[in-house]
């Protein structure tokens, strides 16, 4: 362990207190204080912080500090030690299976954020980020019932610890699932009733299990799970930044039960399974956070596959700047919303990030003065102070329905989760043409083939040319991790790729993967957008007027300096975001 040094600096004045915008004292506590008293910190900076940190269920003012970039977890993690007299560890030098694992509760770990290192006597070494997080030591000091010495290490390195701890102490999946004890005995399990299903839905190893899965799905930091019955076998897996991956392959005489299993926890028929269904399900990981799901089936030859979509309601809360956007297109978005009426598109496949933007778009609309009204299939996360209605198309309430209630109800702003058909396109435009913001999606590869995707709809050229004002069009493509390398390529590739002469001027360096234990040997962690940003100009009305093709509005929109998604994800490789094989992985030319 690397003692701290033992000069400490000196407090400055300040009483913990700060005024915010308002006047009225906002009182600092913990690390923050420290922070302000040591003039490491502007307490308007501190008390921003402290609200974004509120904002989000879960977080800590750590986090909210860290992800905010004002410090690195080693700067803050060196402060911290040398403001409290704290040992400091690198936990790099430490292996997790080394670790005594029996000093405090795994479970507690993982609540806490406190990890046991050593035990000598009545006192217990721990591992913590954050030394003045009080209501943590005081938890772990009363299970353990020992004197704590604190150690401070990096919040990034402890947090992974942290997670890595969380899964091994959850059970193996062989010792959930016996298939022995699920053997039906030689009967085809496709047949078997939906009364045996039901009967043993809540047999407590398919419960384990299914704990178990979900656990791991939103530790690995996945977006979707994929539960696919096959003939001979069953599998699971986990879209972790963009990727499948094989997780599990449990027995195949469980698939029936962990189906009803999971259809009675999302509220679905379980006697039902020659229809596609859809539902939704919670599950709580702590008294502060709970994680949604969308689930889905599919009646397939072997049985239903199923596919959870992971919903996180922070997503909805990072902010533009966290999505990726360069400086002129989050300027030419932002000032497209804010525009009083109109109608905003974002277009791309599916999970390409669409409804985080769009969400990311409303919370900045969302304003005690704004009336906002959504329309979703279903509604992903729950946005307070909007209006959000889930459509429902066997009761009849359809897009088209509900966008007519809408307009009923004096709204500002309208989103519709996605334009399919002729009708709540129309209902759209005749909503934006009559002082209303409407947003809404498309499933279209880019920008310009949008507005020739809604003549083959059917919408009339001149409502299309004086409704829509802004599309955006999105990719989402995995971000480097840390462990990357500088790439050697020739200038030749480089210009096929995309690249211009001017771009080659030897200022930056492409980077290629390599894999290290943070990114699971993929060399890729966390994903990046790519984006087109494509106002809708006079000349750009023009052409549709006229009823140009995509390729005119394509060029016209080059000309004026319009980004296409190719050259968006070229300027991702030049800041070193993300590798050249990624960007051609996701762009056509």
């Amino acid at each position: 362990m690397q003692a701290a040094n033992p000069s400490r600096p000196v407090p400055q004045s300040g009483n913990g207190f700060a005024p915010n915008a308002g006047g009225d004292a906002v009182v600092l506590a913990g690390i923050a204080r420290a922070l302000v008293q040591h003039q490491q910190l502007r307490p308007d900076q501190a008390i921003a912080i402290q609200k974004k940190a509120e904002a989000v269920e879960g977080q800590l003012f750590i986090d909210a500090l860290i992800a905010s970039g004002t410090f690195s977890a080693r700067q803050l993690a060196v402060f911290a030690a040398e403001a409290f007299g704290h040992p400091l560890l690198d936990l790099d030098a430490v292996h997790v299976d080394a670790l005594p694992h029996e000093l405090i509760d795994r479970k507690l770990v993982t609540e806490t954020r406190v990890i046991g290192l050593a035990r000598r006597g009545n006192r217990i070494a721990v591992a913590i980020s954050d030394p003045t997080d009080l209501q943590a030591l005081d938890r772990v000091r009363f299970h353990t019932q020992a004197a704590l010495d604190p150690v401070v290490v990096e919040h990034d390195k402890l947090m992974r610890m942290v997670t890595r701890l969380g899964q091994s102490a959850s059970q193996k999946l062989s010792e959930l699932v016996d298939a022995s004890e699920h053997d039906l005995g030689g009967e085809d399990p496709t047949t078997t009733t939906t009364l045996d299903a039901s009967a043993d839905v809540d047999d407590a190893p398919v419960v384990k299990f299914l704990q178990k899965v979900l656990m791991d799905a939103i530790n690995a930091g996945a977006s979707d799970l994929h539960f696919e019955p096959y003939e001979k076998f069953y599998r699971i897996r986990f879209r972790i930044d963009g990727e499948l991956r094989e997780m599990a392959q449990p027995p195949l005489a469980i698939k029936e039960k962990l189906a009803s299993r999971i259809k009675v926890i999302s509220r679905m028929d379980i006697s039902e399974k020659r229809v596609p269904q859809d539902g939704r399900m919670k599950l709580a990981l702590s008294s502060t956070r709970a994680i949604d799901f969308r689930v889905s089936t599919l009646p397939t030859l072997f049985g239903e596959k199923i596919v959870m979509r992971i919903l996180d309601p922070s997503s909805a809360k990072l902010g533009i700047d966290a999505l990726g956007y360069e400086p002129d297109q989050k300027e030419a978005l932002l000032a497209a919303v804010q525009r009083p009426y109109g109608m905003v598109l974002v277009t791309g496949p599916t999970g390409s990030g669409k409804t985080v933007s769009l969400y990311t778009c409303l919370n900045i609309l969302n304003q005690p003065g704004v009336n906002i009204s959504t329309a979703e299939d279903p509604a992903e996360i729950n946005l307070p102070g909007v209006n959000q209605v889930n459509v429902n198309d066997k009761a009849g309430l359809s897009f088209a329905a509900a966008l007519k209630s809408f307009l009923r109800q004096d709204p500002d702003v309208i989103m519709v989760g996605e334009i399919r058909d002729l009708e709540t396109a129309d209902i759209s435009i005749k909503a934006a043409q009559t002082g209303h913001m409407v947003l809404s999606t498309l499933h279209t590869n880019d920008a310009p083939t949008t507005l020739t995707r809604m003549m083959n709809m059917g919408v009339a050229p001149f409502n299309i040319a004086s409704s829509v004002i802004l599309i955006t069009a999105q990719r989402l493509a995995r971000r480097l991790c840390t462990c990357k390398q500088p790439l050697d390529v020739d200038e030749g590739v480089l210009l096929q790729t995309g690249f211009s002469e001017a771009d080659l001027d030897g200022t930056w360096q492409p980077y290629r993967p390599v894999g290290c234990e943070r990114c699971n040997g993929s060399g890729y962690k966390g994903r990046v957008g790519i984006y087109q940003v494509m106002p809708i100009t006079e000349e750009i009305q023009k052409i549709i007027l006229a009823g140009g093709n995509a390729l005119q509005i394509a060029k016209q929109a080059e000309i004026e300096g319009v980004r296409n998604l190719r050259q968006s994800g070229l300027r991702k490789v030049r800041q070193g975001m993300t590798s050249i094989e990624e960007v051609l992985a996701c762009t056509n030319e």
